[in-house]
């Protein structure tokens, strides 16, 4: 039994929601498929939480753009990654931001493992974008009628399962292709062994499919089950908009899930 987070963006008051329902159900591993910092007001908090709890993490796009720089970005995410690396450096070289630094820097693009989940044997992959680009690609629910070729072309790349965060909207992929809602799966994914999955597992800190709840999923046995959890997202909201730099849009979008 392990939950899978993605997508905190530095949402103090989304993670630790998650975190404390995480530990309300038992669950004992987590697994992170990156942007944990980026747009949100508390990325040291954010970061060393995740150092803490998760067993290990992967490489997002926000990650890479404070550790490295913001590539394809919009200006507000641009001045987002910028002030957050600003706040990583203000605390100077010590132990603790040493280990914020060098997790970021060795954080890896991909994870991989063969695993049992109940009578179900499962190849699972763990990316932050797509099986295909791990940091940057996005894979839109609308891709299955827009662009099939491509959501095929992505299954090529894949065993099994593939489980992924980017876009912040959660929902089953299937390589008809196709794409199912949380709610059309009753909540609950089953895996099967003869059929392939991108799962995308929404985001703790920021979702945008019009629902302001932090997402995440949990697997037991072999099922995921799908989990969204009201937060106080008003504080975030107010600690966004207290800070010249991140733009009042990252606050305002919280509200209304988008």
């Amino acid at each position: 039994m392990f939950a899978i987070l993605s997508d905190i963006h530095s949402n103090y008051e989304a993670l630790t929601t998650v975190l404390a329902d995480i530990e309300k159900r038992g669950i004992k591993t987590i697994y992170c498929l990156g942007d944990v910092i980026g747009y949100g007001p508390n990325p040291r908090e954010c970061l060393d939480l995740i150092i803490e709890k998760a067993e290990w993490c992967v490489l997002g796009n926000h990650d890479y753009a404070v550790f490295y720089e913001p590539t394809n970005f919009n200006y507000g995410a641009e001045q987002a990654s910028f002030w957050t690396r600003e706040v990583l450096e203000m605390d100077g070289p010590g132990p603790q931001s040493d280990r914020r630094w060098r997790f970021l820097g060795e954080l890896p693009m991909r994870h991989s493992m063969k695993v049992q989940l109940g009578p179900t044997k499962a190849t699972m992959d763990f990316v932050h974008a797509s099986p295909r680009r791990p940091i940057n690609e996005y894979i839109f629910p609308d891709d299955v009628y827009t662009n099939p070729a491509k959501v095929r072309t992505l299954f090529e790349k894949i065993e099994h399962l593939c489980f992924i965060g980017h876009t912040h909207m959660p929902g089953v992929f299937l390589d008809e292709p196709d794409f199912y809602l949380p709610d059309e799966l009753g909540g609950v994914y089953p895996v099967l062994e003869d059929e392939k999955a991108i799962i995308n597992i929404g985001s703790v800190g920021q979702p945008r499919d019009k629902d302001n709840r932090a997402s995440y999923v949990y697997v037991e046995e072999d099922k995921v089950h799908f989990v969204r959890l009201e937060y106080d997202f008003e504080t975030t909201m107010k600690k966004i908009l207290a800070i010249d730099r991140l733009d009042s849009f990252h606050a305002e979008r919280l509200r209304d899930g988008r």
